[in-house]
């Protein structure tokens, strides 16, 4: 296969897609899109032979990947050290029902990114990715909250990886059964299925007069939470 690295991300034994690879695609703007649409994801590596799949949240810049917890993570400590990782994230969009067993399905989007995870020591850039975690859920919000303490810094711990390779894989389509199986009087068909956002919960010790910002609109009660997060990143994006 035949790669153009600039419009995507090389094809190696790593990240080729080996079963079903007409689902696969190593396009940066379609693995980017489903990570977009994300804000939970999987990191996982190994310490001392043991597997481990942590699960967190993140948010991409570019070609990187950053995220971030408590500076006594095990997860955390291991990977500052500079650790091969794999972070993938995963939308189920249907469930698929078919006249066999065996051709029982699911529509989704998929992404999986390998590199090398790295910790986020310079001061400056470790404020700025405590406000990017922020800026990219909730635009602009940041510049409406009060300062980061030294002590929350000093709590938090940054990884940064950048993408060295990924694979997006993606099922999008009805029911694939047998070509005789059609004939069958057994139902079959797709069960969509969305995360909706519901109606907002309000801090009932909000100051008196302080209202949701208009940022946060994207958010809207009955919206698909992917469809807000691909708008968040884009504003994020933006600046």
């Amino acid at each position: 296969m035949t790669v153009d690295t600039a419009a995507a991300y090389p094809v190696t034994q790593r990240n080729r897609v080996k079963r079903l690879h007409e689902r696969g695609s190593y396009d940066r703007a379609a693995v980017h899109a489903i990570l977009d649409a994300a804000m939970l994801c999987h990191v996982a590596y190994v310490i001392d032979g043991q597997p481990y799949a942590t699960p967190t949240l993140f948010w991409r810049k570019g070609d990187t990947l950053y995220w971030h917890g408590s500076s006594a993570s095990r997860m955390l400590r291991h990977l500052k050290a500079g650790t091969p990782a794999c972070l993938t994230v995963a939308h189920l969009d249907g469930l698929v029902l078919a006249r066999s067993g065996f051709n029982h399905s699911a529509n989704y989007r998929s992404a999986m990114c390998f590199g090398t995870g790295r910790l986020v020591e310079d001061a400056d850039e470790k404020i700025e990715a405590m406000r990017d975690v922020v800026d990219r859920f909730y635009p602009g919000r940041s510049a409406l909250l009060r300062p980061i303490t030294q002590q929350e810094a000093k709590a938090t711990t940054i990884i940064a990886m950048e993408i060295e390779e990924a694979a997006a894989k993606v099922r999008a389509k009805g029911v694939g059964d047998d070509e005789a199986d059609f004939a069958l009087p057994i139902w079959a068909g797709v069960i969509p299925v969305t995360t909706v956002l519901g109606e907002v919960e309000a801090c009932p010790r909000l100051v008196a007069g302080v209202g949701q910002p208009e940022e946060l609109s994207i958010y809207a009660e009955n919206g698909r939470l992917d469809d807000a997060l691909l708008a968040g990143q884009r504003r994020y994006e933006d600046g």
